[in-house]
């Protein structure tokens, strides 16, 4: 069997709900993968189980050499695929000749553009910043045009922010583990329970969807917020105090917690502002809720659209307050059976296209034929 390196840019103890059912579990079928996480703690490489290594932070960056000073061959693999780190990316290209493997991109979420946006979002942004990306991206295009793989999370994003791109591309979307499902507590109270988790900040405009709530016609509905922004949320709540009554407020301390909170929920809330960034791709959300069968109110774009039918499997919205408050309104007169099956066939559509283990075949696939 090909043995795999996947170096990432993760701290060994962050959620890796993408990396462990797609690297660790079902694409071990089709190679022997080490996967690579940093530690702030550790002074010495560690071998975990499940091929996981552990490399104490001030090694990262020169990692091919500590690593193979820990005794690791890296002729043996056939494979080095690095995650979001550019200047890993670059070492790794670097002393490609020395070894015999192939090289891949993973982007999964331009961090570098978001910052810029948010700072944008928040006034902050210079013309020294616009410009500085713009070097930047092009390093990076050149750099990904020397790898063998590109691995984006959505054709879209490469079109948007590396469209020079030319090294062959291999989309590895967020998806839904088949094999990790959860159940759907169904809750015991008429009203209809929203939930959102996530980030909150002036680039997703959470007080629109709070406009949306403070002016809907009817109170027979709670929303669950989770965030890890609390402050920022107290700040925007203090304008909408006619619907207090109705929010509450958890702070889940991992992702379990979480799980266990979304399937105590109706719908699940995924409505952000029409911006490429957010178009892009699927938010890693979208996925918890359905994993638990829980359906989504969504941005009306290409991407959700690809995915998702409207009042099928999922429910479509423009975003802006009358937008979002006529969909509130129009999903808080369904029966709960009716909310039920939507989440239902949203999950069965994720089963369909999106899930680990028939994406976790495609990249070999396409890997084994580079």
């Amino acid at each position: 069997m090909s043995k795999f390196l996947y170096i990432t840019d993760q701290d060994e103890y962050a959620d890796h709900s993408f990396i462990g059912p797609l690297f660790q579990k079902y694409l071990t079928k089709h190679f022997d993968i080490n996967t690579t996480f940093f530690s702030n703690t550790k002074n010495e490489i560690e071998f975990e189980e499940k091929g996981r290594i552990i490399i104490p932070k001030k090694f990262q960056n020169n990692i091919l050499e500590e690593l193979e000073k820990a005794q690791i061959n890296l002729n043996q693999f056939q494979f080095v695929v690095i995650r979001n780190n550019i200047e890993l990316l670059k070492e790794v290209l670097d002393k490609k000749q020395n070894y015999n493997f192939k090289v891949g991109f993973r982007l999964s979420f331009p961090k570098r553009i978001a910052k810029l946006q948010t700072d944008e979002a928040n006034n902050k942004k210079s013309l020294f910043d616009a410009i500085t990306n713009k070097i930047k991206t092009y390093s990076e295009i050149n750099l990904i045009n020397k790898c063998d793989i590109f691995l984006p999370t959505s054709f879209q994003m490469k079109n948007d922010y590396f469209k020079d791109v030319k090294t062959r591309s291999f989309v590895i979307p967020s998806a839904i583990d088949p094999e990790n499902l959860h159940d759907n507590i169904q809750h015991k109270g008429s009203e209809k329970r929203f939930f959102y988790a996530g980030t909150l900040d002036k680039l997703r405009e959470f007080e629109t969807i709070l406009e949306a709530f403070s002016n809907i016609n009817s109170s027979n509905y709670k929303l669950m917020i989770s965030t890890k922004d609390p402050e920022y949320l107290d700040d925007l709540l203090v304008k909408f105090d006619n619907i207090k009554d109705n929010i509450e407020i958890y702070n889940a301390s991992n992702r379990n917690d979480l799980l266990d909170l979304i399937a105590k929920a109706d719908i699940g809330l995924a409505v952000l502002p029409n911006i490429a960034l957010f178009n892009s791709s699927t938010p890693m959300k979208v996925l918890d809720y359905y994993s638990s069968a829980i359906p989504c109110i969504m941005s009306k774009n290409e991407n959700n659209s690809s995915i998702f039918e409207d009042n099928i499997s999922a429910w479509f919205t423009d975003f802006d307050k009358e937008s979002i408050k006529n969909r509130l309104e129009y999903i808080i007169s369904l029966s709960k059976d009716e909310i039920t099956q939507v989440g239902i066939n949203g999950q069965n559509r994720l089963l369909a296209v999106r899930n680990y283990e028939r994406i976790a075949a495609d990249l070999a696939h396409q890997l084994n034929i580079l």
